[in-house]
């Protein structure tokens, strides 16, 4: 006998989706300071920062500030590794959107390590990252990130964190 239940209608998917994510996001009043903003395709989450003249450390070159930089990609690591774990209660209904705030949503993961590399000057315009999970388990996880500006493949710092995971209720 076959209970599957139907697919649900695209529009449901996204709106829950980004619902989740927006959640998330506004929990972190830091986010907001930083002005981060996160574009989401499927599971795949792609961090901006757009740029501001509160984020120049050099206003000689003009450049990014090294430690507006780094927490950046600290964020980045974090909400996407938050969104992994968030996932399957998100996709399989155990995660109550109807009434979802940040309260009712997991922990975040907690920072035990971040190493920043600056591989060139981070310009006056707007910054793009990807984290890549390298490794999830029950307490810990790994954490890759790269961040852009014009050019994708010329990224202007990349960093490695190592996270340690919220408790799973239940």
């Amino acid at each position: 006998m076959n209970t599957r239940r139907p697919p649900e209608p695209v529009q449901v998917v996204k709106k829950r989706r980004d619902a989740v994510l927006r959640t998330m996001v506004e929990g972190v009043p830091y986010i907001q300071f930083l002005g981060i903003e996160f574009e989401r395709r499927g599971d795949e989450l792609t961090a901006v920062m757009p740029f501001d003249q509160s984020l120049i450390g050099n206003p000689i070159l003009p450049a990014l500030h090294g430690g507006a930089t780094a927490a950046f990609l600290e964020v980045t690591a974090i909400i996407t590794l938050s969104w992994g774990l968030i996932w399957e209660d998100m996709e399989s209904g155990a995660l109550d959107v109807n009434n979802l705030d940040h309260s009712h949503l997991p922990r975040l993961p907690k920072t035990v390590d971040f190493t920043v590399d600056y591989l060139r000057t981070g310009l006056p315009r707007d910054a793009y990252a990807r984290a890549r999970i390298n490794r999830s388990g029950r307490r810990y996880a790994s954490v890759h990130v790269e961040a852009w500006q014009d050019n994708r493949s010329k990224l202007f710092a990349q960093a490695t964190g190592h996270f340690v995971l919220p408790t799973r209720q239940g």
